[in-house]
Order: C-alpha cells, then sequence, then structure tokens
C-alpha cells in the first residue's frame, strides 16, 4: 500500500503538469505515446499477439489516433488511415499463408482503434472552448473512485463485488469508491466556481460523479477480465504498485468518452 501511495503521489503533480500546463500538441502527444505503450502492453503481455510487425502496426496507428483527435482531420485522411492498417494486417495473415488467426488481427484492431479513440477523449476534452477547466473531470472521478475503493475495501472489506473477475473489489469499496468520485466532483465544481466564476449545476455534477464512477468501476472489470482469461497479473511494472499504463489508466479508458457525450449534451457548467 505505501509504494503505491508514493507512486500516485509522485504522478499526481506530473499529470496536472501535462494536462494543464503544456501546450495541448504536447498534450496531444503524450497521450498517444501512452496509447501505444498501453496497447503494447495488452498484446504483448497477453501474449494474444506475438507477431513483431502486427505489433507495429498497431502501436503505430494507436499513436496517430490520438493526433487524429487533436487535429481533427478531414474523414478522409480517417478513413485512408483504417483502411491501410487494415490492409497491412490481413496482408500478414495472407503473407503468413493463413497461419495467422483472424482473431489476431481482430485484437489489433481493438487494439489500435478502439481503445486509443477511446483513450482519446482526453484530447478532444481538452480541445472544448473550456478544455482547460474540463480536462481534469475524467481523472476526478476515474481516481477517486478507484482510491475510495481502495482505502474503503482494504479497511472495511468483507463482501467480494466480482470475485472471479477482481478478487479484491469489495462491495464496500464499491459504494466507497462511488462516494469519492461525487465528493470529489463536487469540490472540484466549488473550485471551478469560486476560482474562475463558472456557473456551476450541482445536481449534473452529482451526475457526473455517479456515472464517471460507474463507468470507472466497469472499466476496471472489463481490463481486469482480460488479466483473468489469459493468466496475467498485471499489463506491465512501468509504475511500482500500480502494474502498467493500462492498469492505471483503464478506468479512464471508459470513464473520457463517457464524460465527453456528457459535456456534449449537459455540460455541468460555463463561464
Amino acid at each position: 500500500m505505501l509504494k503505491r501511495t508514493i507512486v500516485g503521489l509522485v504522478l499526481a503533480p506530473v499529470l496536472l503538469v501535462v494536462v494543464l500546463v503544456m501546450p495541448k500538441i504536447v498534450t496531444a502527444l503524450v497521450v498517444g505515446i501512452f496509447c501505444s505503450i498501453s496497447v503494447y502492453e495488452l498484446l504483448d503481455s497477453t501474449k494474444l499477439v506475438r507477431n513483431a510487425r502486427m505489433l507495429l502496426y498497431t502501436t503505430v496507428a494507436a499513436f496517430f489516433v490520438a493526433l487524429w483527435s487533436y487535429c481533427g482531420c478531414p474523414d478522409v485522411l480517417g478513413l485512408l488511415g483504417i483502411v491501410a492498417f487494415y490492409a497491412l494486417l490481413f496482408s500478414e495473415i495472407m503473407l503468413s499463408d493463413m497461419k495467422i488467426p483472424f482473431s489476431r488481427l481482430a485484437m489489433c484492431m481493438t487494439g489500435g482503434l478502439l481503445i486509443p479513440f477511446l483513450l482519446s477523449s482526453i484530447v478532444r476534452i481538452l480541445n472544448m472552448d473550456e478544455g482547460r477547466y474540463y480536462i481534469m473531470i475524467p481523472f476526478v472521478v476515474a481516481f477517486l473512485d478507484d482510491i475510495g475503493a481502495y482505502f474503503i475495501g482494504s479497511f472495511f472489506g468483507k463482501h467480494k463485488l466480482c470475485p472471479n473477475i477482481s478478487p479484491n473489489k469489495t462491495v464496500e469499496g464499491f459504494f466507497g469508491g462511488l462516494t469519492s468520485a461525487v465528493i470529489g466532483m463536487l469540490i472540484y465544481c466549488l473550485i471551478l466556481q469560486i476560482g474562475f466564476g463558472f456557473e456551476i449545476n450541482y445536481l449534473l455534477a452529482v451526475v457526473y460523479g455517479l456515472i464517471g464512477a460507474l463507468a470507472g468501476v466497469f472499466g476496471d472489470l472489463t481490463f481486469s477480465v482480460i488479466k483473468r482469461q489469459t493468466g496475467i497479473k498485471d499489463y506491465g511494472n512501468i509504475f511500482p504498485g500500480h502494474g502498467g499504463i493500462l492498469d492505471r489508466f483503464d478506468s479512464v479508458v471508459i470513464v473520457a468518452p463517457l464524460i465527453e457525450v456528457l459535456l456534449l449534451l449537459i455540460p455541468v457548467g460555463q463561464l
């Protein structure tokens, strides 16, 4: 627990600098690198894709999805990129005399397009009119849900939530995380109101916290399913006590796009 806490305290200011201080293009590049590494972790650690060229195509595609989200490239370029990625993957199947199964291509498409597109909601939120103020919402909700669930579950957890998928998750931790996410969202909105003059709808802030926390749990569980089915503990070891990038940001993969949708449909506040 101590190692996990120390690493979290070190990572927090780094995250703040990346999303709040750096130019938007730099943030997009960092997100692209994170997407590439996380996808590599997913495919390599699970041994679901062992072809070096397919791994290369997939990690490159993941990086460019983040840049596409930043630049808002025309649909024609996005379509051409997807077609090229598709063609390269199928070429590997053909060159292998069909020894490479289609399921491996499907994993590459998931890793190279779907996961980076979801995670790149961070970039698209940043590009909104008040993006610099909204950008922390996915992290506040996802990380406070995780922190609340971890500590409440560690000290008070008695009833297993999904023992076959994530043995350490408890019902008590689930509600602790839910409560932490809502409180964190309310505090963050209060900061926006007092510090930056936002008009805040606090009922929507509660909705953001609840939906975001539920999405965070679901995102965590989806990647836990993959780990259980492939027999691994973590996707990587970049962050001691946390695992790899995908282990740390698995919940953000689902939380960020849902927060993006909420901000587009029912903004929690405005200047």
